[in-house]
């Protein structure tokens, strides 16, 4: 069954979603995983895009937009839509609804900033999961957890 994880971030900022996410989907990398980052919407996939190129001076990671079919098979992808098939490892999770797909993936990250519409459609996906019975954690963490050193 699928493990929810909640990121709970102590700000509002856009900057520190980003950060977290950066962070997330380089762990994630890092330990093998094929991870999928569902965005809002194009822009935001293509603000990640750029930022997962830059936002570490000592790490690389392999990931494209998943609109692009030559990107497929990279183990990080990032798009608005249902990622292929093959990405059912890691989903990291930025919209406001719960995905339809959700459940195909073996873990999904829920990075919600401090603002407070984003924490009520969260309390929303929260009940959502644990009304049916899916694994759940959550994580209170500060933009500065994310800073590289």
């Amino acid at each position: 069954m699928t493990r929810v994880d909640f990121y709970l971030l102590d700000d509002a900022t856009e900057g520190g979603i980003d950060a977290a996410v950066c962070k997330l989907a380089h762990k994630a990398f890092r330990l093998g995983h094929r991870v999928f980052i569902l965005t809002h919407d194009h822009e935001d996939a293509q603000r990640l895009d750029r930022l997962l190129w830059t936002f570490s001076a000592g790490s690389f990671i392999p990931h494209g937009l998943a609109a692009r079919p030559a990107d497929a098979d990279l183990p990080v992808l990032i798009g608005q839509d249902e990622p292929p098939v093959a990405h059912d490892d890691v989903l990291i999770q930025l919209t406001s609804q719960v995905p339809e797909f959700f459940s195909r993936f073996q873990r999904v990250a829920e990075v919600v900033d401090g603002s407070d519409g984003a924490k009520t459609h969260a309390r929303v996906r929260f009940r959502f999961y644990r009304d049916r019975g899916y694994a759940l954690q959550t994580h209170k963490i500060s933009a500065g957890d994310f800073v590289e050193a």
